[in-house]
């Protein structure tokens, strides 16, 4: 046996693992979820009703598939609470995007502005809060926001407020939340493309007699747009289905999906219609998805 064939094996498992990692642990799952979408509540446990039996036989099988019914998804697009949740997410979702492309867009042009030796402990520095529990920094924005924290004292001791500030169970404490959370998604992919970046461009626009501002707008920006697009997406798809934030620093006036679906999930046991929303969240999330795939691909292509 030649040493090609050898080292080709394991090259074409390696190339397999990806699809049987989705198979598995995607496919599979969110087959299971389907179905319980397609169910309908029962009180009983699980609380769905049918429940497939294969060993029963292929009849009780056809039995079981004839009963599943599409009423969850009709409830979705019929009750005021779900078409609120799912559009509170995406407006939060797209809110909070915008504040983070305005914050991190110029941390992430600063960081590749630094001399070679220094950008490393600039991307540390991004980098180092993932290194605490999720929760645990969430927690501590609770005390940083309550009415005695440090933000009201900060506040407090410069004169920028004469009484404390109510903060927690308000949209501005979630946002802080959200976009303390998710900077370092925004930050790295426009670091990324921004770092590589051919200085002799600005270095041509100025010859041409465009000032910074104009060179920056002309070339750095437009060059910058794929990872201007991959933080966005990066940053958009998982907030919209964000819980704990929302949960932990935002008032219960109006709930995003994610709250929504806890609440039928563990409160309400309405497992079906949870199932429907979780179906119907991911359905919304599949277009940013492609977009972020094509945009993926296109910035590797580019450089190679």
């Amino acid at each position: 046996m030649s040493a090609r064939r050898i080292f080709a094996r394991p090259a074409r498992y390696a190339a397999i693992a990806p699809y049987v990692w989705m198979v598995l642990f995607f496919l599979v799952p969110f087959g299971f979820v389907l179905k319980i979408s397609l169910s309908q509540t029962a009180i009983a446990q699980p609380p769905y009703v049918p429940l497939f039996d294969l060993t029963e036989g292929w009849q009780a099988f056809e039995a079981a598939l004839a009963q599943l019914t599409p009423d969850n998804f009709k409830l979705l697009v019929s009750d005021s609470l779900y078409i609120s949740s799912y559009l509170r997410s995406i407006v939060v979702a797209v809110t909070a995007t915008l504040i983070l492309l305005l914050i991190g867009y110029p941390i992430a042009y600063g960081m590749a502005r630094l001399p070679q030796r220094w950008q490393p402990i600039a991307m540390m520095l991004v980098i180092v809060p993932f290194w605490t529990s999720f929760l645990i920094r969430i927690y501590a924005w609770i005390n940083i926001l309550q009415h005695d924290g440090l933000l009201n004292k900060v506040l407090l001791a410069l004169h920028l407020v004469s009484a404390p500030v109510v903060w927690l169970s308000t949209d501005t404490a979630m946002y802080i939340g959200i976009v303390y959370s998710y900077l370092p998604f925004m930050i790295l992919p426009l670091y990324a493309t921004l770092a590589k970046l051919d200085g002799t461009l600005l270095e041509a626009a100025a010859d041409l007699g465009s000032s910074p501002r104009q060179a920056f707008w002309l070339v750095t920006f437009p060059l910058s747009l794929p990872g201007v697009g991959a933080g966005a997406l990066l940053c958009f798809i998982p907030i919209v289905g964000e819980f704990v934030i929302p949960d932990l620093l935002a008032g219960s006036g109006s709930m995003m999906i994610g709250q929504t679906l806890w609440l039928e999930f563990f409160t309400n046991k309405d497992w079906p219609v949870a199932a429907a929303a979780a179906v119907a969240l991911l359905l919304l999330l599949v277009p940013p998805l492609l977009l972020y795939d094509r945009l993926q691909r296109r910035q590797l292509g580019g450089t190679g």
